[in-house]
């Protein structure tokens, strides 16, 4: 879910935000991902296993982020 999240955060960031601006929307969507991943995880209400399913979904969405990141200096190059 996370993941999706982080994919959405990254079309949006690419189609409405300024290209100046795109890397701190970047870091505001992972600052993002985090809360909601943390969130999340507490409301499922178990312990075992939380540290690895939230290291997963934070190392997804900072795959996918940073990607993105990739990305957007791609087209800023051309």
């Amino acid at each position: 879910m996370i993941w999706l999240v982080a994919v959405v955060c990254a079309v949006l960031t690419g189609v409405l935000v300024a290209p100046a601006d795109r890397l701190v929307w970047v870091s505001l969507s992972l600052a993002g991902c985090t809360i909601l991943t943390l969130a999340a995880q507490l409301s499922t209400g178990q312990k075992e296993g939380y540290v690895h399913r939230v290291t997963l979904s934070l190392v997804g969405a900072v795959l996918v982020l940073g990607a993105a990141t990739g990305l957007f200096a791609l087209i800023g190059l051309g």
